[in-house]
Order: C-alpha cells, then structure tokens, then sequence
C-alpha cells in the first residue's frame, strides 16, 4: 500500500488560506497545521518513516483486503476526489477540502478540514483511523466523545470532528460496513449550525463554485491551460489571506535529498520567494495577491520601525523565526531532523530590497487596482531603493542561504540595481523628473559596475559571485531581471557555460562546489524553468517549448512539483508543494504559448 521505502510526494494539496493539507495516494491525511498553516502539524504522518501507515498523525479511511486508488481533483478546484476501488468490486469515494467560498459579504475560510467517504459500489468494509498528534509528534490530544463528536484537546487548542458516521466506527478502528455517505468536519470546538452531511455538501458545492469562478477570472495562455490552472490554485493555498504573506511550502524538513539533513522549514514568508510568487500571479491577472501582500509588507515595515530587512518573516510579520528540533517526529522515511523555524532570518540577504520593489512596481501601472501605487508608496519604495544602493556590493549569504560564508554574489547585486530601476521607471510614471533623473543615474552606474565585477574572463561567463570562478544558475536570471539582453554575447556564453557545468539531463543544479553540507546531488526545480526562459531570451524558443514540455510530464500524477529532484530517477525531493516550482510552470507557459488568435 505504502512504498516499500515509506512515504513519498505523490500527494495532493487542499486548503483554503487558512490551513491546507496533505492528502497521500490511498486518501489519507498525512499533513495538516492547526489552527493555521504554520501550526503544529496535528496530522504529521509524511514526517514518519511509515507515512500514512504511521499508528499517529494520520487521518485515513481504510478499504478492508488489496486496494487499488485512483485520484483526481474536481475539475478547476482545489477539491480532491480519492476512489479506493477492492478486490471484490466494492469501492469508496473521499472527498476532501477546505471549504472557501463568499458569505455574507465576506470570503468564508474557516479552520476546518471536510472529508466526505461514500460507497459506489458492492459492500466496502472499512475503518476508520483518526489520530491527531500534539507537540510535534511528543504526544496525543486528549479526546473526549461527544453525541455526534470527538472533541480533543491540547495545551494550545481545542478542535473537534464532528460526524454522522458512528461514534463507536469513528473512535474504535474497527471494520464496519459504508452503507450510507458520512461526513467529518474537523473545525473548532464549535457545534455546527446544521447535520454534518448537510453541512459538508453545501460547503462542498459552494467550494468548488468559488474556485471555478476564480479560475475563470483568470487570464491564461492557450497553450498548457490545465498545468497553468493547477499551479495557480496551489499558489493560492500557499497564502495566508489575513495577513497577506506568501509561504515558501507547506511543510517543514522534507530533505533535499536522501540523509542529506538539508532539512528546512518553508512555512514562512521569503521575501524573495514571495516576489516570484506574485509576479506570476500577476501574469494571469489575479493582483490581488499583490495587493495584500503589499499591506504585509507595510505592516512588517511598521513592526520593524526602519530595521533592516530580514530575508523572512512570520506569516503574522513576526521578525524571530527561532530555530529548534522536534525530537517527536523521526523525520521524512526517517530522515531527520525535524526543524521547526528558519534561522535564516538571521542572514544578510541584500537582493530583498530590490524584491520588495519589484514586487510592488506593477502597482504603478495596473489602472485595474483599487488602490494602485501613489507618491506615499513611491516615497515608502525610495527608502528601500536607498539601501540597496547602498550595499549591492556588500557580501551577504546570497540566494542560496549559505550558512557559513558570504560573498558578493551577482544575483543580490543584480535584485538591488533592479529595484533602483523600477523606481526610475516609477518616478518617470508619477511625474517626478528630478526623481526620475536621480534615480535612473544611480541604476547606470550600479549596472554597470555590477557587469564589469561579475564578468569572469577566463572563464568568459558571469561568475556567480565578483571575483569568482564558480558558476551559479540564477545568472540565468540576468536578461528576465533586464541587467542584460538575452542576446549578449556575454550572456549567450555565460548560458554555453552552464549548459556545459551545471545542466544534467533536462535540470539544473543551483551550482557544483561544495557547500555548508557537501556538494549537492539533487537539482533544484526552478532552475530548469529559468533556463527555459533564458533560451527563449536567447532566440531558442522552439527548443524551449520542447524542453518545457519534457518538464511537465515530470510533475506527479495531480500536476504537482517540489522543491528539488533526483535528475537520475525524476524522484521528487524538498518541501512541498514548492511556489519556486509551480511559479516556475506559470512564467514558461505565458512566455511560450502561442497566442490565442493564432488558435481562434
């Protein structure tokens, strides 16, 4: 049922911008934060060496004898339909989601997880396995039963899963016969305003409505609709709407590669990442992204009184992500550790200044938004261009977040000279000559400083750091960020070099030296994505369609991707679902598919 080496990444996502799920190949819930999506994970199976076998952590209706499954999503939605199908031709639906949807003026997103079991054919005997965890996986919740309940309770929180089934069937783990649709709620310690089925369906049909409608607002290529939509949605529930912030993923410590202890927490908000994020969104016409993570990032700045930017921050804006290892939980196939908090935000990562501009310039320009840029934004964007000026050519930990050294690296120096860029551009929007003028000279200077420092002439490619000889992928980044064109003659031969050092088969690794950990052997996903669209700057498009399409087929079966993979096996490796990865199946599809009059 479960692979032989434990759990892997062929899992579906549901959620809601409140909390989100993991859903594995058999139905069951291997991965869920409450009350939100950097919470402790009350359901934490995936970080076990057993996976939905896991005794705790897990939330799964079991089809009794061998049992074959088949998944989908319902179509445009974030709702996700298991059918565990036996031997003897009886077979059950799951149906699970986070229910969304407008209500009373307002989007309705509660804490809550719905899963819907149903017989569709003969006599399916199943069980019910429902063990929440509680402290990293250091314990149990209490439970109480309830009439129609199970009620459970920790230091922290009190939730309950309300049902219709059986108390007995829902608590005790033993085989009982599915006659009849039953229903779980997993929400607050709250009664439902109506029976749990009742509920469950019109929650149901008003979810999928919502995410239907918001799909159809979307402006989307004509080519490679269905992996644009999946990705889209997943970075939807890759946000946290009540304060705005854009998660890096969705889980913590899923390694790099097997034993590699290259093990992270992404439940927070990267600057950086969060700029990918909304630059892709904004490409398919949904700003409003944009526009809340905007006022999180005003707010951060208002917590933080004029400190200097952090590489990350809560979802909530706090500014200490302390770092610490959950002892309860053995880890992914059991490779631990189990870290909780990101250290990072510790780092001098100096591309963010340039990260916040950019993600803010469309503002300026985009006369749909309610509350487009204005001269006290502009003014509020001007003090952060300032610092970048200031440090593009300080070291820092780079893109990379390497722990035990820093250089000026190219990428940093590029995101700074582009945030002072965009603020010429936005002075020339808002009239503001002067502005424009001053703006527009420092940008020169700083680009072509940062052009002449990066250029490594023996090795005749921008090196991954000045003064460096090593290669680095994001200096495929270079023509998208516009420093240089992606016909350059230093950029055609900066892209040969990688080709030559960092390419393996159709990835790309970040870079080959060694670093923090050892060399590394997984390849990180978004750079074969950026070397699709730096062929295509450098006049290559169909060999970039061709390539793009080779990647896609290796997304899993539910149109998902994670952080890194094995370039030997396709195996999927990282946290996920990864936004670096999924924004990555956005920028390529809009850049490279034919245009819809060419299809009409």
């Amino acid at each position: 049922m479960t692979p032989a080496h434990g759990p892997d990444l062929d899992l579906g996502v549901i959620g809601n911008c409140e909390v989100a799920g993991l859903v594995d190949r058999l139905g069951r819930l291997v991965w869920g934060c409450l009350p939100r999506l950097d919470g402790d994970p009350a359901f934490n199976a995936l970080l076990t060496p057993l996976g939905g076998d896991s005794p705790t952590g897990v939330f799964a209706v079991e089809l009794q004898g061998p049992v074959d499954a088949t998944r989908r999503y319902v179509r445009n939605s974030a709702v996700l339909e298991t059918v565990l199908r036996g031997s003897q031709g009886d077979s059950v639906r799951i149906v699970d989601f986070c229910p969304r949807f407008r209500r009373r003026g307002r989007i309705f997103r509660p804490m809550q997880f719905v899963r819907i079991v149903e017989p569709l054919a003969g006599r399916p005997v199943v069980r019910i396995r429902l063990r929440p965890s509680t402290g990293y996986g250091d314990g149990e919740p209490q439970r109480h039963t309830g009439t129609h309940n199970i009620c459970f309770f920790t230091p922290l929180l009190r939730y309950r899963v309300t049902t219709n089934a059986s108390r007995t069937h829902a608590s005790d783990e033993g085989w009982f016969v599915l006659d009849a649709p039953a229903a779980f709620v997993i929400g607050p310690d709250e009664t439902l305003d109506d029976a749990p089925l009742t509920i469950a369906r019109q929650f149901l049909e008003a979810t999928v409505d919502y995410w239907q409608e918001w799909v159809r607002g979307l402006a989307i290529p004509v080519e490679w609709q269905e992996a644009v939509i999946r990705a889209a949605i997943t970075l939807k529930l890759c946000t946290y709407e009540d304060t705005g912030s854009v998660l890096a993923a969705l889980t913590t410590s899923i390694p790099e590669h097997a034993g590699s202890q290259r093990n992270w927490d992404y439940r927070y908000c990267w600057l950086r990442d969060s700029y990918f994020v909304i630059q892709a969104l904004n490409r398919l016409g949904a700003t409003r992204t944009m526009e809340a993570y905007l006022r999180y990032i005003d707010n951060v700045s208002i917590r933080t009184q004029g400190e200097p930017l952090q590489p990350l921050y809560g979802m909530a804006g706090e500014t200490k992500i302390t770092e610490w290892i959950a002892t309860g939980l053995a880890g992914y196939r059991g490779m631990g550790p189990v870290r909780v908090g990101n250290l990072a935000y510790l780092q001098r990562q100096n591309d963010v200044y340039g990260a916040v501009v950019l993600a803010a310039a469309q503002s300026f320009f985009d006369q749909r938004l309610s509350a487009p840029g204005d001269h006290g934004l502009f003014q509020r964007l001007e003090r952060l261009g300032e610092r970048a000026s200031a440090i593009y050519l300080q070291p820092d930990s780079g893109p990379w977040e390497f722990r035990g050294m820093e250089r000026t690296h190219t990428f940093s120096a590029s995101m700074c000279w582009a945030g002072c860029d965009r603020l010429y551009r936005i002075a020339n929007l808002l009239g503001l000559p002067d502005r424009a003028a001053w703006w527009g000279s420092r940008a020169h200077e700083m680009r072509e400083t940062i052009l002449r420092a990066a250029w490594n002439e023996s090795r005749q490619a921008f090196s991954g750091s000045f003064g460096g000889d090593e290669l680095d992928a994001t200096s495929v980044l270079l023509p998208e960020l516009g420093i240089v064109s992606g016909t350059d003659p230093r950029f055609l031969s900066t892209l040969a070099a990688i080709e030559r050092e960092l390419k393996f088969g159709d990835w790309l690794f970040r870079y080959r030296h060694p670093d923090d950990f050892g060399t590394p052997v997984t390849a990180f996903t978004i750079c074969a994505f950026w070397y699709i669209n730096a062929l295509a700057a450098a006049g290559r498009r169909d060999e970039a369609r061709e390539h793009f399409q080779r990647l896609l087929e290796r997304r899993t079966p539910l149109g998902l991707l994670s952080e890194d993979i094995e370039p030997n096996t396709g195996e999927l490796w990282g946290n996920f679902p990864q936004t670096y990865s999924m924004v990555g199946i956005i920028n390529c599809a809009v850049r490279l598919s034919r245009a819809w009059e060419d299809v009409l």
